[in-house]
C-alpha cells in the first residue's frame, strides 16, 4: 500500500539508500536545517543563499520524551468516533547535525523501552489517517 507524506520534501521513504529524514545544509557556512529550507540559509551569521539537499543521520540519541495522553484537537482529530491512542513523542539529538529534531515514537514502543542518552533510529512510519511519516526506534529493538 502507498503512502501519501505528511510533509513534501521531508524523508525520502526506501529505495537504494534507505528511509532517511531530508533537510538542507548551506553552501557557505555549513550549517544543516530540519525542517528543509529552500529559500536563504537561517543561520543570522550567514549571507549564504545556496542550500543542498542531505541526508540527515538515520540514528541519534533520545535527548527527552514525554507521553501524549490527550486526544489532540482539530484539525489533527478527525472525531470523538475516530479510533485514537496515546503516543509516545521523542526528542532525537542527532550529532552530526547539531541537532535535536522531534518524531512519534515506533508503535510498540514503551516508556520503559527509551531511556536520555538510549541510541535509535529513524524508521518510516503511518499515523492514524494513512500520512507517512517518520518514527524513532530504539536500536536493537524488534521490527
Amino acid at each position: 500500500m502507498t503512502h501519501t507524506s505528511v510533509v513534501d520534501g521531508w524523508f525520502r521513504d526506501g529505495g537504494e539508500d534507505g528511509f532517511a529524514l531530508l533537510g538542507t545544509r548551506c553552501a557557505d557556512c555549513s550549517a544543516v536545517f530540519f525542517p528543509r529550507e529552500d529559500g536563504c540559509c537561517r543561520n543570522p551569521a550567514c549571507g549564504g543563499g545556496t542550500l543542498v539537499e542531505v541526508a540527515l543521520s538515520r540514528r541519534g540519541t533520545v535527548w527527552s520524551y514525554t507521553d501524549g495522553r490527550y486526544r489532540p484537537p482539530p484539525p489533527w482529530a478527525d472525531g470523538p468516533d475516530t479510533p485514537w491512542e496515546p503516543y509516545i513523542v521523542v526528542a532525537v539529538e542527532l550529532a552530526a547535525e547539531r541537532m535535536v529534531v522531534l518524531g512519534q515514537a515506533a508503535p510498540g514502543v514503551a516508556l520503559a523501552d527509551l531511556r536520555v542518552g538510549a541510541e535509535v533510529e529513524v524508521v518510516p512510519g503511518v499515523l492514524g489517517d494513512g500520512a507517512a511519516v517518520w518514527h524513532w526506534r530504539p536500536v536493537g529493538a524488534a521490527r
